[in-house]
């Protein structure tokens, strides 16, 4: 019986012993992560998109010029005065903000907005022009978040996920796409429900007389509740992303 040569350098099959280590285990599967950011991984919390809107204050002094011009129109009755009086008051709100060095973005796109309603009331001559963008801009945006959830890409987890800096990949969750779908759609109602019956009062008869104390009802409180609906879904739809990656995990491990 001859015996061929065996070469120095030729690997040799591992010998199977009570010391000997096993067969590698196979490569977990990728599991959809939880929304954290990097810079949570870090020990530092990311600001949430209400914080990058200036927080509540952000969003409850942004209606400081709506409820200047409402009032000064039910006390006065002129338009010009009005119209000077909310400008005025946006850009008091802007200065505020930079002067105690906060996110002073918000208060500028605010007062953009303002002045574009001014100018929009000053051309038609009457005080319900003021509220018509805000009314047209409502429908865009419930379209948008409606088309958004359609295509299954739910414009709060989208946005979410942006301003995070996490990526895209929570789509792989069902319980993320699920939730971002829920709260997206609790902003498609509020923004239709502004649309349907501002516009309807826009063209009747109680325009001059309801229409801005209607706008300011569904403006803040609508907002804040609709944030609640999205924060309750963002944290339950977290905590099933990250039961479901410690199951996945956990089933790889044996």
């Amino acid at each position: 019986m001859s015996f061929a040569p065996v070469r120095p350098d030729a690997p040799t099959a591992p010998v199977a012993g009570p010391g000997a280590p096993g067969p590698e285990p196979a490569a977990a599967p990728e599991v959809p992560e939880a929304p954290e950011t990097a810079a949570e991984e870090g020990g530092e919390r990311a600001p949430t998109l209400l914080e990058q809107m200036g927080g509540v204050a952000g969003v409850i002094t942004s209606a400081v010029p709506v409820v200047v011009f409402v009032l000064v129109q039910a006390v006065f009755k002129n338009l010009v005065a009005s119209l000077v009086a909310a400008v005025v008051s946006a850009l008091a709100v802007a200065v505020w903000r930079l002067v105690r060095g906060e996110k002073v973005q918000p208060a500028l796109s605010g007062l953009f907005g303002v002045a574009v309603c001014a100018f929009i009331a000053w051309r038609t001559g009457e005080a319900k022009g003021f509220f018509l963008l805000g009314i047209w801009t409502s429908l865009i945006y419930g379209g948008v978040f409606l088309l958004s959830v359609l295509v299954r890409r739910p414009l709060v987890g989208v946005l979410w996920h942006l301003v995070n800096g996490d990526g895209q990949g929570w789509r792989r969750s069902p319980a993320l796409l699920r939730a971002y779908d829920l709260a997206t759609l609790a902003w498609v109602v509020v923004f239709g429900a502004r649309f349907v019956v501002q516009r309807w009062l826009y063209d009747s008869a109680y325009a001059e007389t309801w229409l801005g104390w209607v706008r300011l009802a569904m403006g803040v409180p609508l907002a804040l509740l609709a944030a609640a609906v999205t924060v309750w879904a963002i944290r339950r739809a977290t905590d099933a992303a990250k039961a479901e990656q410690a199951e996945a995990a956990g089933a790889t491990a044996v």
